[in-house]
């Protein structure tokens, strides 16, 4: 069945250039109104420009509706009354994607702790704001679709980027709390790792690959994950038209006896403890607390 969002109207932050404008033609293809957020500014979250207004200028031209919105996502305020126009102008907000960010990548010796600030606070502080600033809406309308932007820095860290990888791991946190908290009001919260040639990527990549990773392969999956009929908390990753799902995985573990639970016994059974034979997703936070406790109640039991 196709994918349509005839009716609905989308958030997009960031979406003034590269990943974020193929978000927002995307779904203005299938019949969104769409939000075009971005301050226009450099990849290092220097300047600003008119980005935001040439892409709601091809919207209209492809006869889809569109406003632009300058606000930072750094700003709570800004947020809030990006919300409340598109609620004013539109009746609602039914999709918000958090793609919004900013590079300064360097060693962590190197690194300036205001540069670390910055990322960090554009990023999962920024992903947070715009979130926060829907969430009502979306509660009282039973129905939202969040997605957050991490990176595989996020999940398995990259050289030079602390700031980066730091502020991606901690989207991934609040995508699960928050899919948890808004399942009960068809709140879908899910999380996309893209990798796509963009300006961020433009002297990462390869000129070949750079070509490869198009913006349009990923704006594909983010379509899916904010559809009516999308999945919920889930990581996914999409790049040059490979897509897959990462997951956060527990073993089962050991239970050492009490004589046993000292630096010693941990370096003892570190073979056990550390065997990936077990592995499972781990669903939700408090999984490692329940596992430990049923491992306890059986050992118990065991033992009468």
């Amino acid at each position: 069945m196709a994918i349509d969002f005839t009716g609905k109207v989308a958030i997009v932050t960031g979406a003034g250039g590269g990943i974020g404008r193929a978000y927002a033609l995307e779904l203005a293809r299938r019949g969104a109104k769409v939000v075009v957020n971005d301050m226009g500014g450099a990849r290092d979250g220097t300047g600003h420009s008119d980005a935001a207004l040439d892409v709601v200028s091809e919207i209209e031209a492809m006869g889809g509706e569109a406003i632009a919105n300058g606000g930072s996502v750094t700003e709570y305020a800004q947020m809030q009354a990006m919300v409340a126009e598109a609620k004013e102008r539109w009746g609602g907000v039914h999709v918000l994607i958090n793609n919004a960010g900013i590079l300064r990548d360097r060693t962590f010796a190197k690194m300036d702790p205001a540069d670390f600030e910055l990322v960090v606070r554009v990023h999962l502080l920024g992903t947070a704001y715009a979130t926060h600033a829907v969430w009502p809406l979306m509660r009282e309308q039973g129905y939202g679709r969040v997605l957050m932007t991490s990176s595989s820095s996020g999940l398995g860290g990259n050289f030079g980027q602390a700031n980066y990888a730091a502020a991606k791991a901690g989207i991934i946190g609040l995508a699960k709390t928050l899919s948890l908290e808004g399942a009960k009001h068809d709140i879908r919260v899910n999380l996309i790792a893209p990798t796509a040639g963009t300006r961020m990527t433009e002297d990462i990549f390869p000129e070949e690959a750079f070509n490869a990773f198009t913006p349009e392969s990923v704006a594909a999956a983010v379509a899916f994950l904010v559809s009516e009929n999308a999945p919920a908390n889930v990581m996914m990753g999409a790049g040059g038209g490979v897509y897959q799902c990462f997951w956060l995985t527990m073993n089962d573990g050991v239970l050492l006896a009490p004589e046993h639970r000292t630096a010693e016994g941990v370096a003892a059974a570190w073979a056990q403890i550390s065997d990936r034979t077990s592995d499972a997703p781990l669903a939700y936070g408090m999984e490692q607390q329940t596992h430990a406790m049923e491992m306890l109640t059986k050992a118990a039991g065991e033992s009468n």
